[in-house]
């Protein structure tokens, strides 16, 4: 067995994944906190919390912990998610010490210095302006809000201008304070690592950490809905999608097979349909975004402004007839494709970090990939079949981005859906 999970008398949890045959560790801290635990009056504070962990400590300038990281080839790096924030290193197997030290300072003894923030606050406002200057980036951000108005798994990741402008060194540190805590993260290293020095070392490292419980999520309410925005733009970028499941769904490994099979690849029913066959689009392909507690299935295209009336009736078409009819040799490949996925990650010990702490924080253990495996090739196309019913029966959400004039009308594919 690779995996070994222990659980410290504080409340944080270590896991690891032995990899004896890499030269490198890839560890980090993840945090169960995201965007979607930020009322709107603080939405951007987890990612700009991110962005200042890396400018500063109490012993070590933004300066100094770059070079200390770079000094033995290592990398540093951060993510936030909506349900998430992860710090991550990734070093050879003699440094992995030093960056645990690295990864605990940042997150124990953050400055959160005032003029830091202030030159971090234009970093973050000129990275909000370049997604909102990519429509095929921020169509996503268009698409989750109205799928989820007024909520916090709504809300982007960035955060909102207007609120980003008003962030205060006080704001941060009490978010902070609320959410970083030991029952709510977890400590995680993948590579040529032994278990019980690192559990060692994260409870030396990790010793002042508060224990801090985690929230409970407010309930994600889907609405869906119509949202059309006009720009001056070569294409005009569309997601169609439904409510879809949560990663503790049932159904949550068939909305991985049915995205997979309906747009996941170049043999996919809409690449084939829409691409091959009508030459409509350049990029089109299907996603399943899922959360604790509920999900997203949807269909990303751009296409140009003479073709979108054409091209939604022909999404709208495609997932209906995968309610009625999904062939095995579809279903096969489908299958294939996400079982190699799984099992080539299983090749990276960043993927596998990554996966075991996710996995702890979502369900409480870890999943072996022969599970995971299993649970791919027990979905069948009656669960295909039944799962894209129970998708087109909801009301879809329709997000649209250029030149809008063209595209159908809302009521107009939910009727084709109804009928």
């Amino acid at each position: 067995m690779t995996v070994n999970v222990t659980r410290l008398a504080n409340g944080l949890t270590v896991a690891t994944d032995h990899m004896p045959d890499v030269e490198t560790v890839s560890l980090g801290a993840f945090i169960g906190v995201g965007t979607r635990h930020e009322p709107a009056e603080l939405n951007g504070a987890a990612h700009l919390l991110e962005h200042m962990a890396f400018k500063g400590t109490a012993t070590r300038s933004a300066r100094a912990i770059a070079e200390e990281i770079e000094a033995v080839g290592g990398q540093l790096n951060a993510y936030t998610g909506r349900e998430s924030t992860a710090f991550l290193a990734k070093v050879l197997q003699e440094h992995t010490g030093l960056a645990l030290d690295l990864l605990a300072d940042i997150l124990l003894n953050a400055r959160i210095d005032a003029g830091e923030l202030e030159r971090e606050r234009q970093v973050v406002l000129q990275e909000i302006g370049q997604a909102a200057d990519t429509p095929d980036d921020i169509i996503f951000d268009l698409f989750q809000e109205t799928a989820y108005p007024d909520q916090g798994v709504g809300r982007p990741i960035l955060g909102s201008p207007s609120v980003v402008r008003r962030l205060t060194p006080d704001d941060l540190r009490a978010y902070m304070t609320a959410h970083y805590g030991t029952d709510n993260m977890v400590i995680a290293a993948a590579g040529k690592i032994d278990h019980d020095a690192f559990v060692d070392l994260v409870a030396r490292a990790f010793d002042g950490l508060p224990r801090v419980q985690a929230g409970a999520d407010d309930p994600a309410r889907y609405v869906g809905g119509d949202y059309r925005e006009s720009r001056e733009l070569e294409q005009v970028h569309v997601i169609l999608g439904f409510p879809g499941v949560g990663y503790r769904d049932e159904a949550y490994y068939t909305a991985a097979v049915l995205a997979t099979l309906l747009g996941g690849g170049m043999s996919s029913r809409l690449f084939q349909s829409i691409r091959e066959e009508r030459g409509l689009v350049y990029t089109i392909f299907a996603f399943h975004a899922a959360a604790v507690d509920s999900g997203l299935f949807g269909i990303y295209a751009g296409t140009g402004a003479d073709d979108v009336a054409e091209l939604l009736p022909v999404v709208c078409d495609e997932i209906r007839d995968v309610a009625r009819n999904v062939s095995e040799a579809e279903l096969d490949r489908a299958r294939a494709q996400l079982k190699a996925s799984i099992l080539m990650n299983q090749e990276s010990p960043g993927g596998r970090c990554e996966q075991l702490a996710n996995q702890l924080l979502i369900y409480g253990r870890s999943i072996p990939p022969a599970e995971i495996v299993s649970h791919i090739e027990g979905v069948d196309a009656a669960a295909v079949r039944a799962l894209a019913e129970r998708l087109i029966a909801a009301r879809p959400t329709l997000t649209s981005l250029g030149p809008v004039d063209h595209v159908a009308g809302y009521a107009s594919l939910a009727e084709r859906f109804a009928a």
